[in-house]
């Protein structure tokens, strides 16, 4: 009997020895999005990596003057093409000459207006920023956040200019402005509205002035997914 008691004591200290060295699991804390990121990813930037080729066309109305260029872009191979005028040209970014090069100049401007959030992500490593809430914003007075970076004066085809972007608490951008080489005057202030849902990118349309003499704009916008 004394045995059996015995047996069964030793059995339940086995038991709380088991239990007691069960490791207690630790959840890794997450990590914070910067506000460079929660702008871009408000803009879809988290569906990019299924973006295949992007197309869009870039207006500008000034006065009665009207100018546009198209543009195809492949994001996997980096094949541009350019429609301008009536001439197409078509070339790769990793390997450009003089004219390709003076076309990606162009290309990369259009593109900034057309993704600048998703800038803000792809472009940290060569910006400094600044994050403030509740700044009038230029055109509406309205009171929103207001985010301001600046190029590192190295490389790029604008080096050391300055953007200040104004949005509200759903990180979608309203105004900006933009400062060449970070001079303290606006070189541009225009809107950002007319907003569009394009395969879970979210495109602003259309930019312009506080008296409309300015108008940049977007049609024929086309994404196509990698797996349509």
């Amino acid at each position: 009997m004394k045995k059996l008691v015995l047996a069964v004591f030793s059995f339940t200290l086995i038991l709380s020895s088991c239990k007691t060295d069960k490791k207690s699991e630790v959840t890794a804390p997450k990590m914070e999005l910067s506000i460079l990121d929660k702008v871009a990813n408000a803009h879809g930037f988290n569906q990019f990596r299924n973006v295949k080729e992007i197309a869009f066309t870039f207006n500008v109305d000034r006065a009665d003057s009207h100018s546009e260029r198209s543009w195809v872009w492949n994001t996997i191979t980096n094949d541009i093409t350019s429609i301008n005028k009536g001439d197409t040209i078509s070339y790769n970014r990793t390997t450009m000459d003089s004219v390709a090069t003076k076309l990606n100049g162009a290309f990369i401007n259009d593109k900034y207006w057309f993704l600048a959030p998703f800038n803000l992500a792809w472009d940290k490593n060569n910006i400094t920023y600044d994050h403030k809430s509740d700044v009038p914003a230029p055109i509406s007075k309205n009171p929103m956040q207001k985010l301001t970076i600046v190029y590192g004066n190295e490389g790029g085809y604008t080096p050391g200019d300055a953007y200040d972007f104004y949005f509200g608490n759903d990180y979608m951008i309203k105004e900006w402005v933009f400062r060449r080489s970070n001079q303290p005057e606006p070189s541009l202030v225009t809107t950002w509205e007319n907003y569009t849902d394009i395969n879970g990118l979210k495109i602003a349309e259309m930019h312009q002035n506080e008296d409309g003499s300015f108008k940049l704009y977007f049609t024929n916008i086309k994404v196509t997914s990698k797996n349509p």
